[in-house]
């Protein structure tokens, strides 16, 4: 099986056209994201994936905190120089390695953040540092100026934002050029449409990578129950999950699903080769080789013009299929 590649923006990063998420392969302090995490297998799918030539991997100080990129920096071992390493930083970690839950753009910060990440990665660059949220108390200018700084200092090869409007967009670009946007898009959440960013980013140059491409699971068509979810998952806790909103989401799957079968491939390799046709890279996350291999299999499904217009008959630009985040969270796009 072969991997095509994609350039990334125009700033000449090559990635391949479908990344890893790495993000539930280590739980959170207060619980766990997606389930539970086993590092053996979590190091196994990572391999795997480098051997079907997926070595785009996406990550985050946040994650853990700090745990995913200790992970991958294990994972990858010697090879670091073979791999696309993306990370984040923006929720603010203290000297205890706590998170604040505050969002922290200022230059100072951003310098300490990088510094920890190098260290958490073994490594002594990173290949596209993403802006995690937009600090709306710190101009993006001094954010976007301190990431520069990391470029000329070669600590950064690309740098990105995520969940970013686009204004902001604009005035980040201005500064330094932007090589991606990280924002969640799927068959299921489509804002980033709606709201004419990926028009902003083709416009400027600038790739566009999703998160969460299957809806947050919900595109697998392994969840067909709340209590399909482990009891300390944080989707329990959110709108697309709740009351008639999920009911609603199922019947959406059960259509994507008899589409899936009728081209005989499963619904998440539909669904995000829908998001591939598009240009996009989604970085389905995994923690499992049964899975990684699927999805990278996904990379090589041919969709007709026909395949998209009917698939988005199905969910159309605009539906509701209910808020991706709690309130809290929801408030910090930048929207």
């Amino acid at each position: 099986m072969s991997l095509s590649h994609i350039t990334l923006g125009n700033q000449g990063l090559e990635i391949p056209k479908i990344g890893l998420g790495c993000m539930g392969m280590t739980g959170f302090e207060e619980a766990n994201m997606y389930g539970e995490a086993n590092e053996t297998e979590a190091i196994a799918t990572i391999h795997r994936s480098f051997e079907l030539g997926g070595n785009f991997l996406d990550t985050a100080d946040l994650y853990g905190p700090l745990k995913n990129e200790q992970l991958i920096a294990k994972a990858i071992g010697t090879k670091r120089n073979e791999y696309i390493i993306a990370t984040k930083f923006g929720w603010e970690i203290d000297d205890q390695n706590k998170v604040t839950w505050a969002i922290n753009g200022k230059k100072d910060y951003v310098k300490k953040a990088v510094e920890r990440s190098l260290k958490n990665l073994i490594t002594d660059y990173i290949d596209l540092y993403y802006m995690h949220r937009l600090d709306k108390n710190t101009p993006i200018e001094e954010t976007v100026g301190a990431m520069s700084d990391l470029v000329k200092e070669g600590k950064v090869k690309y740098i990105g934002l995520s969940e970013v409007s686009s204004e902001t967009v604009r005035k980040a670009h201005a500064v330094h050029p932007i090589t991606a946007v990280q924002s969640e898009y799927s068959l299921f959440e489509r804002t980033v449409e709606e709201k004419g960013v990926l028009r902003t980013l083709k416009e400027l140059g600038i790739g566009f990578v999703a998160y969460s491409p299957l809806g947050r699971g919900f595109l697998s068509g392994q969840i067909k129950s709340v209590n399909d979810l482990p009891e300390n998952d944080f989707r329990r806790g959110i709108p697309r999950f709740q009351g008639n909103y999920f009911h609603k989401n199922i019947e959406l799957v059960e259509a994507i699903e008899n589409m899936a079968k009728e081209k005989e491939v499963t619904s998440s390799q539909l669904a995000l080769a829908w998001i591939m046709s598009k240009g996009i890279v989604p970085i389905p996350g995994t923690k499992r080789r049964k899975y990684v291999e699927q999805n990278i299999a996904s990379a090589n499904i041919e969709l007709t013009e026909n395949d998209l217009q009917k698939l988005e008959s199905i969910v159309p630009l605009g539906t509701d299929t209910g808020a991706p985040y709690d309130e809290f969270s929801m408030g910090l796009l930048d929207y």
